[in-house]
């Protein structure tokens, strides 16, 4: 079982979710795949995703986490210990989203809302220092514009790693990738 957890601004319409989904479908195993739309808090965001653990068997759970939603991946990983893939990973949200604060608005539709010093307050209390690599796949490209893939690169030191040269913050390459995330995920 996939859970896709989607980025800052993000949905279950992302391009990437969406082609996920696509190719589990074509493979007959579409079931083995949700994205549930995240709130933009982050205390709701976990409580989502905990939910939709707690209906599936802890040893054939495989997040998948880009950006934002690699933050709340590797969180949910080390709580629960399941396996991440994480891609393009957001690493401190609460550093790194505080030049957002104000009015927001998802990418694909939904309520407007307000990034607030809570966000971040919560982001920080998510926050992990200390991973297990052996839990993680690791996909980067250097081209994020984003984000910095060299924090990713340290953080996830002893993890299995992908390091594409050049690319953006989507991820450009990621069909390519598709193979080693169901591998990882043991869905081959």
């Amino acid at each position: 079982m996939i859970i896709y957890l989607h980025g800052f601004n993000s949905s279950p319409q992302s391009g990437k979710a969406q082609y996920l989904k696509r190719t589990l479908d074509r493979q007959g195993k579409g079931a083995e795949f949700v994205c549930p739309q995240l709130p933009h808090r982050p205390d709701r965001a976990a409580a989502v995703v905990e939910a939709e653990m707690a209906r599936q068997p802890k040893e054939k759970i495989t997040l998948v986490g880009s950006s934002l939603g690699g933050f709340y991946a590797t969180w949910l990983a080390e709580k629960h210990s399941v396996r991440a893939v994480l891609i393009n990973p957001a690493i401190d949200p609460h550093v790194g989203l505080r030049a957002y604060l104000g009015p927001q608005q998802a990418f694909h539709g939904g309520e407007p809302y307000e990034l607030t010093e809570e966000h971040l307050r919560q982001w920080k209390e998510l926050f992990v220092t200390r991973v297990h690599p052996e839990r993680y796949l690791l996909l980067v490209e250097t081209g994020d514009e984003v984000l910095d893939y060299r924090a990713a690169v340290r953080k996830y030191r002893g993890a299995k790693q992908v390091v594409v040269q050049g690319g953006d913050h989507t991820f450009a390459s990621f069909p390519e990738q598709i193979p080693l995330i169901l591998e990882f995920a043991g869905m081959n």
